[in-house]
């Protein structure tokens, strides 16, 4: 088999190409469904015949929670390779995810908390779920930091890859905590596919808005990634032969 293509891949010039060649493809249709999606749920979906209107923050809160989910697991994956490969590519697909699951994790918070206060009458409580969703804003931050903190990017890049990985325990707890433990935090409805718990006029935004998000993420992941190669490969010559054509 020719692995010529996987070398191209993770060969940090040509993955800078590839990366802008790619961003129209994920950025304008990220920005239709985004679009599309918050119509249906905020305009098109019905009222819900308990929590009235106020149910329409899941149309955020439910996809952004998915998101933290599994930008977290690409960042470990991405820091597995990088690890084991020694890859470029891929270690600079994990720190540049951090951010970015960073800020769905804490969207996924805040919009729970507004959820919350007229379903619980708090704004935060000490839930197994909210909890363990608030442990994984802690290990992005984390990963952050660390990164930030040392000097040699390489060295950086393996410190941060091993603390993701560690931190991978945290994704099954809060997948299952609410069946482990007897939580406010309502139950499955959506993979609930032999008995839905959610009408298809909710349903259908909802699906929209998480393909929205996760387009989103990997538009914004190009261009984090394509920063971070220039500010990595900065002294050598095809990035002098780049900056001296523009």
């Amino acid at each position: 088999m020719n692995w010529t293509w996987f070398h191209k891949l993770a060969s940090p010039p040509h993955a800078y190409r590839i990366a802008a060649r790619l961003l129209p493809w994920f950025g304008w249709p990220a920005g239709a469904l985004i679009a599309a999606g918050l119509y249906g749920g905020l305009v098109l979906a019905p009222a819900d015949y308990q929590q009235g209107d106020s149910y329409r923050i899941m149309f955020i809160h439910v996809p952004a929670a998915w998101m933290s989910l599994f930008i977290y697991m690409v960042m470990a994956g991405a820091g597995a390779i990088g690890l084991i490969w020694h890859m470029k590519l891929a270690e600079i697909i994990a720190v540049s995810s951090a951010p970015i699951g960073a800020s769905f994790t804490f969207l996924a918070l805040i919009t729970g908390s507004i959820w919350g206060k007229p379903m619980w009458g708090a704004w935060w409580v000490w839930d197994a779920r909210l909890t363990s969703e608030l442990i994984l804003l802690f290990l992005y931050l984390g990963i952050m930091a660390l990164y930030n903190a040392v000097e040699d990017k390489r060295t950086a890049a393996r410190a941060t890859s091993i603390l993701a990985i560690v931190g991978v325990v945290n994704i099954p707890i809060i997948h299952y905590s609410v069946e482990w433990w007897n939580t406010l935090h309502q139950g499955p409805t959506v993979t609930k596919f032999d008995a839905p718990s959610i009408d298809m006029d909710m349903l259908i935004p909802l699906l929209v808005m998480a393909l929205a998000f996760k387009l989103f993420y990997v538009t914004v992941l190009l261009m984090r990634a394509r920063c971070e190669v220039l500010q990595r490969e900065r002294n050598t010559q095809w990035v002098r032969e780049l900056v001296d054509a523009s």
